[in-house]
């Protein structure tokens, strides 16, 4: 599959403002950045760095003034996911310390607080992945995201069903 993406944005900066950009995709396992334009308007120095996350970030300081970002892309992706049904469960204890903090809370998501409803959800199913897919499925399911039906940023328990 074909993706194009575009950004545009526009800032009048009254003082030296630092910013952290996240607007470039990166090329992965499931996906090929085939062509991408940044623009920064007027010219000025970038720290360009990848974050725990594998994210492309950008740090700068922009000047008082008009200030613009311009990206564009084309991105071609696998047109299958890879799946793994059946791929056994990982105790805890043998996981790899990279992933630890993905089991921890977050302020959008109170993993804590799901035990329940995570239970109620996998229950029946192959520990290991047959678990994340049937998550992945009841979200699909019975989680839409609307855009522009709410200006305020929600954590995961705040999530209506």
């Amino acid at each position: 599959m074909r993706l194009r993406t575009s950004c545009n944005l526009k800032f009048e900066i009254s003082e030296p403002t630092p910013f952290i950009l996240m607007l470039r995709p990166r090329s992965g396992s499931q996906q090929w950045v085939e062509r991408e334009e940044y623009k920064i308007t007027p010219s000025i120095p970038v720290i360009e760095f990848t974050d725990n996350y594998g994210n492309l970030c950008q740090r700068l300081i922009a000047q008082p003034g008009q200030f613009l970002i311009s990206t564009s892309s084309e991105i071609v992706t696998s047109n299958f996911i890879d799946q793994g049904f059946g791929a056994s469960f990982v105790d805890i204890q043998n996981l790899p310390d990279s992933v630890l903090s993905y089991l921890l809370p977050s302020r959008y998501c109170e993993s804590d607080c799901f035990y329940e409803m995570s239970s109620s959800i996998t229950n029946g199913h192959l520990y290991g992945y047959n678990q994340v897919s049937a998550i992945t499925n009841w979200l699909r399911d019975n989680i839409s995201y609307l855009p522009g039906s709410n200006n305020q940023p929600l954590s995961a328990s705040q999530v209506n069903i």
